[in-house]
C-alpha cells in the first residue's frame, strides 16, 4: 500500500482534491523520508537516472517548456498519479519550472487559473513562478 507524502514536510503541496505533490530543487540532496514513485523533471537537458518511474520534460531554466503539447501530457500524468502514487516534480532550484509546473496542476485541480501562482505561492514556496511569462504560462493553461 503506498504511503502519501506528509503534509508537514517541506516542499509538499496540497491540492485541493487532498492530492499531495513535493516540489524539489534537484541541486539539494534528495530529502530524507519515502522516495517518489513517479518523478517529473523539469530540466534543459536530459538529468541523471533515478531507481523510480521518471518523465523528462525540457524545459531550459527561466524559459516555459520546449514542447507545448508533451508538457501538457506531462503535467496531466503527473496529476493523475499523484491520486494515488508519491510525484515530485523538480526542477534545479526548485521555485520557477518547478512553481509553474505546480500552479498547472492546481489548475487541474480545479483552481482558477487566475489564482493558481498565488495559491502555489502561499502552499509551497513564497517565490515560486518566478517569471512574467511562467505567470502568463499558468494563466493561460488549458488542456
Amino acid at each position: 500500500m503506498t504511503t502519501s507524502w506528509d503534509p508537514a514536510t517541506p516542499g509538499v503541496l496540497r491540492l485541493p482534491s487532498g492530492r499531495l505533490v513535493r516540489g524539489r530543487g534537484l541541486r539539494r540532496p534528495l530529502p530524507a523520508g519515502p522516495e517518489p514513485e513517479f518523478g517529473l523533471y523539469l530540466l534543459g537537458r536530459r538529468p541523471e537516472a533515478v531507481p523510480w518511474p521518471s518523465r523528462w520534460l525540457r524545459w531550459p531554466d527561466f524559459r516555459l517548456p520546449a514542447d507545448p503539447a508533451d508538457a501538457a501530457g506531462a503535467l496531466r500524468e503527473a496529476w493523475e498519479r499523484a491520486a494515488t502514487e508519491r510525484v515530485e516534480i523538480a526542477c534545479g532550484g526548485g521555485l520557477g519550472r518547478t512553481g509553474t509546473a505546480l500552479a498547472c496542476l492546481a489548475v487541474l485541480d480545479g483552481v482558477p487559473a487566475a489564482e493558481a501562482v498565488g495559491y502555489v505561492r502561499a502552499g509551497y514556496a513564497r517565490r515560486a513562478v518566478e517569471t512574467p511569462w511562467q505567470r502568463r504560462y499558468v494563466a493561460r493553461f488549458r488542456l
